[in-house]
């Protein structure tokens, strides 16, 4: 891993806003993608599951961006999210870039051109950090879940996909 001195430009401008917003903590280069949870944690040294990572969903009756930031080993249940914030579509590339601002694959869950719904899966909160994608399929940052919740404006949701033969467990 390296930090911060040759950033790719949308990962310097999420370093730029952590620092403006006074977060200590860099925006780290890992030596291979950070596309899946999996390639981060190895990257990171860190288990799946403090691996914050974001899923954009366009809300059909507004085509407003809902931003789902959930634990890496969980997959997200559609119909959680959309009990919460009403129908969902398929947020195509060109959706995740003109509302996050961010490429697939580098989301960062801050620094939106818009406004942007955020729900964050509850399970990220028994971590003391978290790792988040900083803007470039290579970057991440670490911070607490609790720093989330308060960057984002977020809340924290069940919003994790439960195994059919063991419903009490995502």
């Amino acid at each position: 891993m390296q930090s911060v001195s040759k950033l790719p430009a949308s990962a310097q401008r999420v370093a730029e806003l952590l620092l403006a917003i006074g977060h200590g903590k860099p925006v780290i280069l890992l030596p291979a993608s950070g596309r899946t949870s999996a390639e981060a944690a190895a990257g990171l040294g860190c288990s799946v599951a403090e691996i914050a990572k974001s899923i954009v969903f366009r809300r059909l009756a507004d085509e407003h961006a809902v931003m789902v930031i959930a634990s890496g080993a969980h997959r997200v249940d559609e119909h959680k999210v959309a009990a919460l914030v009403g129908r969902l579509g398929k947020a195509d590339a060109r959706f995740v870039r003109e509302h996050t601002g961010y490429a697939i694959g580098g989301v960062c869950p801050i620094g939106h051109p818009g406004e942007t719904i955020v729900l964050i899966d509850q399970d990220l909160l028994r971590f003391a950090s978290i790792w988040v994608a900083a803007g470039h399929p290579h970057a991440v940052f670490n911070l607490s879940p609790l720093e989330l919740l308060a960057m984002t404006g977020g809340q924290a949701v069940d919003i994790a996909l439960c195994d059919a033969a063991n419903p009490a467990t995502p």
